[in-house]
């Protein structure tokens, strides 16, 4: 069940990205944006916590700033599995998932925990 809950804020940040950064991400579709939004709740829930226990001395030695890497790889994995999202390179899809974290925290402090 907590699963299924800690998805659930995913699917809806990754549309503003693409109007925020045109020239770094871009999505041919709405379709398109809604299966990377999903996916990339799926990478982050399951995904990323192993990257982040893994890299977990790499981020300690830089204070938590390595986390901003593996989150800019997992938005990066995301538009290589999906055909109509397009991220340009890897400060691109750095920047993506800084934008995505932001919109992701706005909307945790608005959900109900």
């Amino acid at each position: 069940m907590f699963f299924i809950i800690r998805l659930t804020p995913h699917p809806l940040p990754p549309p503003p990205p693409p109007y925020l950064l045109p020239k770094m991400i871009w999505v041919d579709g709405f379709l398109a944006a809604l299966v990377a939004a999903f996916l990339l709740g799926i990478v982050n829930t399951i995904l990323r916590p192993i990257l982040v226990l893994l890299t977990l001395p790499l981020t300690l030695l830089t204070l938590g700033l390595f986390l901003l890497v593996i989150n800019g790889l997992m938005l990066w994995l995301v538009s290589g599995l999906v055909s109509g999202f397009h991220v340009s390179g890897f400060w691109g899809a750095v920047l993506g998932s800084i934008l995505i974290s932001i919109v992701s925290w706005l909307l945790s402090r608005f959900l109900p925990s």
